[in-house]
């Protein structure tokens, strides 16, 4: 009798997770490729910053951002190139 151990359920949680973990990344990154796409988070031209802001300007950014089309980095960038412009 050479039965296989079954593991527990957490185990077999922890392996549907890492799992689908494993489906969603690879899809977006396989997509990237074929379109020749490239995000900012992998683009050597782009550096990653950190802003603070009122919650309520957040929120209404964020809005008016989706309501365009746009991503809010996008929105900041064209600020700050408006403002260095100004200055």
């Amino acid at each position: 009798m050479s039965e296989k151990k079954k593991g527990s359920r957490f185990d077999d949680l922890i392996d549907a997770a890492r799992s689908r973990k494993q489906r969603d990344e690879f899809p977006s990154i396989v997509e990237e490729d074929k379109l020749g796409i490239k995000s900012k988070s992998t683009d050597p031209n782009y550096i990653r910053t950190t802003i603070y802001l009122p919650k309520q300007l957040h929120r209404r950014m964020k809005a008016a951002a989706l309501s365009q089309d746009r991503q809010m980095s996008d929105v900041i960038a064209d600020l700050v190139e408006q403002w260095l412009l100004k200055s």
